[in-house]
């Protein structure tokens, strides 16, 4: 339960879930929780194909076929002016057109084994959607774009052989970071007046320890046995954030649970490596708060975020008095004999805000300027939203109005701290 981990000092985290990319899906929602989702990272398993003229380049597409292999100038067949072939639709390819070939298709891949082929080839936007057990066999994902100048070549080339190197890792891919597409959307239904996820962390192809001597990956009909595996999900993201979150209680001892989790959301950043908002890689669209929380964790700006918002046991036991809890129940989860419900309230110092569905907001701080005395002082300001709900459809209904943020800048400094402000309802 929360209160002996939280009087600890003990940091929580656990991931959003993996039921995206539709809103409303959040799992652990607690705000005692540090919640975080999954977002892709900047660099891309890959797989580099050369057609055999160099005027084409190389072209570089998705593959994690787990095979440190090269593979040179192999014969590559393209049933071009047939749709069904140019496809690979299930049985238009014959056995004896590509048995020891390799096979470009214009979507998706084919079964290589039953027809006798060496490797696949094949356009598609739907790569980076693609799992590492999908790649057992030699098989390369092309986006659209590199997989028509693949094309290309094979349509004006007699004999066409391409080289193919498995195994490759490109750096600095783009967009990125980017809101993975299984991963649970806020805000939750249980607590919705709390902004969900807190935070997104690497969570999409992470290099994570394995069980020594177990199957890590498959190759054709056999495994990889290896101490480490490709894994995706939000319980890849969390791991990170507890890391980040033990780094910074060895700098800031102490620090609470709370106030960590401060620094990280009020530090995270909101923009990928092309400086535009993280897109939600299901839609191609800019996400928003209830995809990526206060953003992307950012380990060292969150060592010295400026200030911190801090919550202490007892405000957790206002809140949940505030949500209709019983004495008993709240026993229950606290593991305290003595509740005092007198100052119950929605109203935690959390890092970010949850408001009402609108279709507009203006948004008024009190005082514009806060002033600190020294380490450990506090300050109190009041935050006013004024909110159009002419066209905002029925509470009931789950909703997503729109946000903006509440930032504090340090006067004569660098410290910027950022809190997003959301409006939204759970069904």
């Amino acid at each position: 339960m929360w209160s002996s981990v939280d009087i600890k000092g003990i940091f929580v985290s656990c991931s959003a879930g993996n039921n995206g990319p539709h809103r409303y899906t959040m799992l652990n929602g607690a705000p005692w929780i540090t919640t975080v989702g999954a977002g892709t990272i900047d660099r891309g398993l890959s797989a580099f194909v050369t057609p055999n003229d160099p005027s084409y380049g190389t072209l570089v597409g998705k593959s994690v076929y787990p095979e440190n292999l090269l593979v040179e100038r192999v014969p590559i067949y393209y049933g071009y002016g047939n749709k069904s072939k140019e496809n690979c639709d299930d049985g238009s390819l014959d056995r004896n057109d590509v048995k020891g070939k390799y096979v470009f298709c214009d979507e998706g891949p084919v079964d290589l084994e039953s027809i006798g082929a060496a490797g696949v080839i094949f356009s598609s936007d739907q790569g980076p959607f693609m799992r590492p057990k999908d790649f057992n066999l030699p098989m390369v994902a092309l986006e659209p774009k590199i997989g028509h100048k693949l094309r290309k070549y094979l349509i004006s080339t007699k004999n066409a052989s391409v080289s193919v190197k498995y195994g490759e890792t490109v750096l600095g891919t783009k967009p990125s970071p980017q809101v993975a597409y299984f991963s649970s959307r806020g805000p939750d239904q249980r607590s919705p007046w709390i902004l969900k996820p807190d935070l997104l962390a690497p969570g999409v192809d992470i290099l994570a320890a394995w069980t020594p001597n177990r199957a890590s990956a498959p190759i054709g009909d056999d495994y990889l046995l290896s101490d480490y595996k490709l894994l995706s999900g939000t319980s890849m993201a969390s791991p990170h954030v507890v890391g980040i979150a033990a780094l910074l209680k060895s700098t800031h001892r102490d620090w609470s649970p709370a106030a960590i989790r401060s620094a990280m959301m009020t530090t995270a950043y909101i923009l990928d490596n092309n400086q535009s908002i993280i897109m939600d890689m299901t839609s191609g669209v800019q996400g928003n708060p209830l995809d990526f929380g206060a953003g992307h964790v950012n380990p060292n700006k969150a060592m010295d975020p400026g200030l911190v918002y801090d919550i202490q046991p007892q405000d957790y036991i206002n809140y949940l008095c505030a949500m209709n809890y019983s004495r008993n129940e709240i026993r229950v989860i606290s593991k305290r004999s003595e509740i005092d419900c007198e100052n119950a309230t929605l109203d935690l110092n959390y890092p970010s805000f949850m408001l009402t569905p609108s279709t507009g907001m203006n948004v008024t701080v009190e005082p514009a300027i806060i002033s600190f005395e020294g380490k450990y002082s506090t300050a109190k300001f009041t935050v006013t939203v004024d909110v159009d709900i002419t066209d905002a459809p029925p509470t009931d209904y789950g909703y997503y109005g729109n946000s903006g943020y509440l930032s504090w800048y340090e006067v004569n400094g660098t410290h910027v701290v950022r809190s997003p402000i959301v409006s939204a309802m759970a069904p």
